[in-house]
């Protein structure tokens, strides 16, 4: 801090400024910008570059520098004020008024392969959306025009037409296998994008019909994440990523319903709902038979020895989180089971998907708040496998059938 007020004190901001404004050189440059990002964390120094109006637009054309260690410098500047609650505004509203951080944000999504730079770009998308709806419709809308954008020499370059969830999408795929942190946070933006309704269609209306959103999606829950050869504590690490996954699928399956789903379903554009349909529920219930094992893993330790107060408040909040997982897990089980057709029931059960363990943990989490859905699905479960069905009757006897 010392170093910081140092360097204040000596105008430094003002020395940089010129830098920006005459330099050919990116380490100097990116090394500019750094410095200025180390001085930010100090909240009295980031009050004072953050009402820098020159400084603040300057620093914002960063953003369509063609050097990624000083895209880095620059989106970590930018995340350091965003996390500042005193200025945080004064960059939101800086930032919706300059078109081009739109632009120039949505191209390194795009086209970068450096996931470092991706994962704090990201950072700084999900901090935006998070502190301020507004930019995030706006976000939502843009696209419709041609752009300027970044190149390596002093000459402009048309941009394409970008949108913002296919940007979001090449990213996180970019990330996925890297570093689960920044897939954590592409997740989280694609969550956020759900919580209005543009956002929504903006998924689900795309040229493809939101097709490679659910295949991506569909792919990290039934391929990578919570998979059968994982130990159950496995959904205490992946928490926070699986309930921002499941929400869009959530979200994407609810709006497709409220579409007309049935006369939809054998549409080209929304057949990649149904194509790998059972996996997907097989996984969901998977991820409520590990919940339920790290809440009996829980209470075995609980009882074992008492914890400590700092202890309690830390499981507390874990069993949060697992909680939030499993609404959003029983809502999207609960919704997928009321489409299904004997046709799919028949396939689960052959595939292994559906069974009588698999279908107990689904009726102990769904019951008794989405007892219609399990109804329905025990009705269609009972052409498919009578056996099965009467066995889930006898453990459930709020099910069985009043003649």
């Amino acid at each position: 801090q010392d170093v910081a007020l140092f360097l204040q004190e000596f105008n430094a901001p003002d020395i940089f400024m010129g830098v920006f404004a005459k330099s050919k050189c990116p380490r100097l440059t990116e090394i500019c910008v750094g410095i200025l990002g180390n001085m930010a964390c100090f909240q009295d120094i980031c009050m004072s570059i953050s009402k820098d109006e020159n400084l603040g637009q300057v620093l914002l054309q960063r953003l369509c520098d063609s050097d990624s260690p000083t895209l880095l410098e620059t989106s970590r500047l930018l995340l350091t004020c965003l996390s500042q609650p005193e200025v945080a505004n004064v960059w939101v509203e800086r930032i919706r008024e300059n078109p081009s951080v739109y632009d120039c944000v949505c191209f390194i999504m795009s086209s970068s392969t450096n996931v470092e730079l991706l994962v704090k770009v990201g950072e700084v998308v999900d901090k935006l959306f998070d502190l301020d709806e507004e930019l995030m419709l706006n976000w939502i809308k843009s696209g419709t025009c041609r752009s300027v954008g970044p190149s390596v020499d002093d000459s402009p370059e048309e941009l394409p037409d970008f949108k913002i969830v296919p940007c979001i999408l090449e990213a996180a795929k970019q990330v996925r296998s890297d570093n689960p942190e920044g897939l954590d946070v592409y997740m989280h933006i694609l969550q956020l994008l759900t919580t209005v309704d543009e956002g929504i269609q903006a998924i689900v209306q795309a040229p493809d019909g939101g097709k490679d959103t659910w295949s991506l999606l569909y792919d990290l829950v039934c391929q990578e994440l919570c998979q059968p050869d994982d130990p159950p504590i496995i959904v205490q690490e992946q928490k926070t990523v699986l309930a921002s996954i499941l929400s869009v699928l959530s979200a994407m399956f609810a709006s497709q319903t409220e579409q007309e789903y049935t006369r939809m379903r054998k549409s080209k554009s929304c057949y990649f709902l149904f194509f790998f349909y059972m996996p997907l529920i097989g996984s969901l219930i998977r991820i409520l038979q590990y919940m339920e094992g790290c809440r009996k893993r829980a209470a075995d330790n609980s009882k074992e020895s008492e914890q400590e107060e700092t202890g309690r408040t830390d499981v507390n909040e874990e069993d949060f989180h697992l909680k939030i997982l499993k609404d959003i897990c029983c809502e999207l089980l609960s919704n997928m089971l009321q489409e299904l057709t004997k046709e799919n029931t028949l396939e689960g059960l052959h595939q292994g998907h559906l069974n009588e363990q698999t279908c107990s943990c689904a009726f102990q989490n769904l019951l008794p708040l989405y007892f219609a859905s399990v109804e329905s699905f025990l009705e269609v479960l009972r052409e498919a496998d009578q056996t099965l069905a009467d066995n889930l009757e006898k453990r459930f006897p709020s099910l069985k059938v009043h003649t």
